[in-house]
This record gives C-alpha cells, sequence and structure tokens, in this order.
C-alpha cells in the first residue's frame, strides 16, 4: 500500500471533522475521496499532507509512520498537493512559478548554510539552467510552454490550475493529492484536466483526487472513498459506489431527484 490511515480523527473543540477513518491508496492508482460540502475531505487531505495534525491515528506512507510530520518534510518524502483555491506566485511568470518546485526538489536540506552559498556562488549559473529547462519541460508537458513568459495572474482560469499542477509536478512525486481540480472549469477545460490526470498516472504517479464533478471522478477514478460528517461511508470501484444506496442517500441522489 502506497499510503494509508489508520482510524485517523480530527476534532476541533467539540466539532469531530474526520472520524477514525481508515484511507487507503495503491500505487499506480487514481482514487476519489467525495462527500458532501463539509464531509471532511480537505480536513483528511490537510492531515495526510503535514498541514493539520489528527488528533488521534496514524498516517503511513510507504509503510513508514508520517504523522504530524511538517508539509515541506512529507513533499521530501514524494507527495505533492494542489490547494482548493489556487495558490499560486501571481506576480512571477510562469515559468518561475514551476521553477520554485523545481528548486525544493533540488535543494540539499543536508548540506550547511555556508557549503550552500558557496555552492550557490560557484554553480548558480549551471543549476539554474538546468533547473529552467526542466520547469519547461513540465510546462510543455501541461501545454503551456508557450506561455512560459506570461505573469501567472494573466492566465486563463482553467490555465493556472494547470499550473498549479505543473509546480507540484516538479517536485517529483510519487504520489500527487488534488483539491477539487476541476473547480470553476468548463466543459472543455475539464476534459482537458481528466486527460492530463491520465498523462500524469501514466508517468508513474498515484494520484488522489477531492472533486465534486461525478462525470470525471466515475470516468476517471479506478477506486473512491466517500465520507459523510466525517465518517467514511463508502469504499470501492465508481460502479459499486455508483449503485451503493448509502451513498446515493447521502450524496449522490436518485434519478427521481434529478
Amino acid at each position: 500500500m502506497l499510503l494509508e490511515t489508520e482510524k485517523l480523527s480530527r476534532v476541533y473543540g467539540g466539532v469531530v471533522a474526520v472520524n477514525e477513518v481508515d484511507f487507503r491508496v495503491q500505487e499506480g492508482l487514481i482514487t476519489g475521496l467525495i462527500g458532501p460540502n463539509g464531509a471532511g475531505k480537505t480536513t483528511l487531505f490537510n492531515n495526510m499532507t503535514g498541514l493539520d495534525t489528527p488528533t488521534n491515528g496514524k498516517v503511513l506512507f510507504e509503510g513508514k509512520d508520517i504523522t504530524g510530520k511538517k508539509a515541506n518534510e512529507i513533499c521530501r518524502l514524494g507527495i505533492a498537493r494542489t490547494f482548493q483555491n489556487i495558490r499560486l506566485f501571481k506576480e512571477m511568470s510562469v515559468v518561475e512559478n514551476v521553477m520554485i518546485g523545481r528548486h525544493f526538489k533540488v535543494g540539499d536540506k543536508n548540506k550547511g548554510r555556508f557549503l550552500q552559498s558557496v555552492k550557490s556562488y560557484f554553480f548558480m549559473k549551471n543549476e539554474e539552467k538546468t533547473i529552467y529547462n526542466k520547469a519547461l519541460e513540465y510546462l510543455d508537458f501541461f501545454g503551456l510552454a508557450d506561455l512560459r513568459n506570461e505573469d501567472a495572474k494573466a492566465l486563463p482560469y482553467g490555465h493556472q490550475r494547470e499550473l498549479e499542477i505543473a509546480r507540484a509536478m516538479a517536485t517529483e512525486p510519487k504520489l500527487l493529492f488534488l483539491d477539487e481540480p476541476a473547480a470553476g472549469m468548463n466543459p472543455q477545460e475539464t476534459e482537458h484536466l481528466m486527460e492530463m490526470i491520465s498523462r500524469i498516472r501514466s508517468l508513474g504517479v498515484s494520484v488522489v483526487l477531492i472533486e465534486h464533478d461525478m462525470k470525471l471522478v466515475m470516468n476517471i477514478c479506478d477506486e473512491i472513498t466517500v465520507l459523510n460528517f466525517g465518517n467514511k461511508i463508502a469504499s470501492g470501484t465508481p460502479n459499486a459506489i455508483k449503485h451503493d444506496p448509502v451513498v446515493i442517500e447521502a450524496y449522490l441522489g436518485s434519478e427521481e431527484d434529478d
């Protein structure tokens, strides 16, 4: 198992946002995490990626306990993520945004500050060129290379979403978390996003996504877990989830409801 939680709970005061959830991600798969607003999906994401700390339970990545580790430490282990609200450096160029992700990947946290500064002084130009070229490769993968010198804030909304994913991919993750990547996208942008996620998986990167677009989820996910009021109510293949009466009642609704 690539990643799993064991009875993970997150309590804020008297509010149980996530309640003893066992969540599993198999290597090489696209896993969906769905449920109504307020179900605890993003809270679970945050507790798995180091932006929050579980009240109880464990997070295991490649069999190792990473519970309570900081977000930067978790990223260095091979877990990257995007956010529900786009978090780009909007005053910087498109390529500079991806270079930031690449800098995080190539930076050596084990070297002392002095040695790192000496290295930067003598090798900065070569290293920057390497980082720039690698960033262009990721932009080309997402079809954004021609926009590399544009300010990030000038991009259409769909491209901004893709740029955030490109920046996350620049850290070379083993596992990529996407928090509502299709939010605000038109049908054409969503279709393109589905293709991109499939291509990311083809690179050997496992994907976990929170999404309310059920067409996207059902068409692209291999496994789906459903949360409701902080509890896991179902887990299985898209077909099984689609026909699960508990999920239908809590979230999907029936054809008669349309």
